[in-house]
């Protein structure tokens, strides 16, 4: 299964894709959508349309996960990002490619096994999970990458069954 994780924003947009196949996962690419910090929230939100398509389409992922909103003492720049992840989502809805989302603490459990870890750790399991010589670069791409390898575990889980959205499991 390919799969392109995506960290939302408005100035950078990260992300991530990997192939996901009999629970190994291999990096294929990753990098930032970047827009110009003075320009107005229109042409910006339509420059991550336009180049998130182009992704889709180059990359053909079969899955997008994409981060939850995480809002904390900025509500401004939450707003902002809010917009921006709509704008993903309606991407994403279009090229009918479903869509998987995960809270930033989901993808901490998934990737390095405690949900309160810190960035530096996410990148350090992100680049031993991938094989990957160095660090994934920037930040944001290292997050897309996460989000990626989180869908990935999850959608392979031997606790979701056929149709169950439930993630969890008392078994």
């Amino acid at each position: 299964m390919r799969i392109l994780g995506i960290d939302p924003g408005v100035g950078t947009v990260g992300f991530g894709v990997i192939d996901a196949v009999n629970g190994k996962n291999t990096y294929v690419a990753c990098g930032v959508i970047s827009t110009p910090p003075n320009t107005a929230l229109s042409p910006r939100l339509d420059m991550i349309y336009n180049d998130l398509n182009e992704i889709i389409v180059t990359f053909a992922p079969e899955a997008i996960a994409v981060e939850e909103l995480f809002f904390t003492k900025n509500i401004t720049t939450g707003i902002a990002v809010a917009h921006g992840r709509g704008v993903i989502l309606l991407s994403a809805y279009r090229s009918n490619v479903p869509v998987h989302e995960y809270s930033p603490m989901q993808v901490k459990q998934a990737v390095v096994g405690y949900g309160n870890a810190k960035k530096q750790q996410v990148i350090y399991m992100v680049q031993r999970l991938l094989g990957l010589k160095t660090p994934p670069k920037p930040d944001d791409a290292a997050d897309a990458l996460a989000l990626a390898i989180c869908h990935a575990r999850s959608a392979t889980s031997r606790l979701r069954s056929e149709g169950d959205s439930n993630t969890c499991s008392t078994i």
